[in-house]
């Protein structure tokens, strides 16, 4: 072997330890920032998503996730709830996306959305993995809509009962669907600055397990001398609103039936409330 081809033998070997040292360093502190940089695997954390620094909801078209899985008892206003909404979303030049697969609650999909609106949802409609997803969400400066039986969902999800606030009375959920009279506490959100002091219409009246005045900020209340099968007394609330770890909440127990959702004003409650979780009003 001559001089010159044993040099270049001895350099490619060099070359060659050099780069695989490199490639393994290189190995190391990617695994290193994976796990934190301590050894442990770091959590997940969802996306987070730049707000909007536009002051009105036109100029700041939103994208919505409508989901209405139903686990258990299924209402049949969901087509109406769900063409109003679309509707709505055209009228203000927002995008909506629609479904019941619950394979959409992950990190990165749940990223792209401004709120996420749980429709006349019921029983037990996330696995484990998507609660975590949706916790982090939340988390991130995600905005939840609850609308209905979004109250008569994942029971034994504690963090979702924080979130919506309250769940159902699972002894007398609700009277039948009859007109009762609600009083607006606080006519200061867009979801009731348009509404009468006092509010008669014709729905299914919710009775909740627990009173959720401590933790939220109570916008509308039911007046339970005007229908029958109320539970609750004096302090009824039905419709409320709170920051919750690190997101924005806005529950409504209206809109049991298909005609609330031609209701102009029932719908002007819906928007007011969807802005809110999106960060619009």
């Amino acid at each position: 072997m001559t001089m010159a081809r044993r040099r270049w033998r001895s350099t490619w070997r060099s070359t060659w330890r050099s780069t695989l040292m490199l490639l393994t360093l290189a190995l190391v502190l990617l695994l290193l920032g994976a796990c934190g940089g301590d050894g442990q695997i770091a959590p997940r954390v969802a996306p987070t998503r730049a707000p909007c620094a536009a002051t009105s909801a036109r100029a700041c078209p939103a994208r919505l996730l409508v989901f209405s899985k139903t686990a258990e008892y299924r209402h049949p206003s969901i087509p109406a709830a769900q063409a109003a909404i679309r509707q709505m979303v055209a009228e203000h030049a927002w995008t909506a996306d629609f479904t019941e697969d619950a394979s959409v609650f992950t990190d990165e999909r749940l990223a792209h959305y401004d709120a996420v609106i749980f429709l006349l949802t019921t029983g037990d409609v996330l696995n484990a993995d998507q609660q975590g997803a949706f916790e982090r969400y939340i988390r991130a400066g995600g905005g939840f809509v609850g609308v209905h039986s979004a109250s008569d969902t994942e029971y034994g999800w504690a963090w979702y009962g924080g979130l919506v606030g309250a769940h159902n009375n699972p002894r007398q959920k609700h009277s039948g669907v009859t007109q009762g009279t609600i009083v607006v506490a606080d006519h200061t959100h867009p979801s009731t600055r348009m509404l009468p002091d006092r509010w008669t219409r014709v729905d299914e009246w919710y009775n909740f397990a627990t009173n959720p005045r401590p933790h939220v900020h109570v916008l509308l209340t039911l007046d339970e001398t005007t229908y029958h099968g109320g539970t609750m007394g004096a302090d009824h609330p039905i419709a409320w609103y709170r920051a919750y770890d690190g997101g924005r909440a806005w529950f409504t127990a209206l809109g049991h039936t298909p005609e609330s959702y031609s209701e102009p004003l029932f719908r002007v409650h819906l928007w007011g409330g969807i802005a809110y979780a999106a960060g619009r009003a």
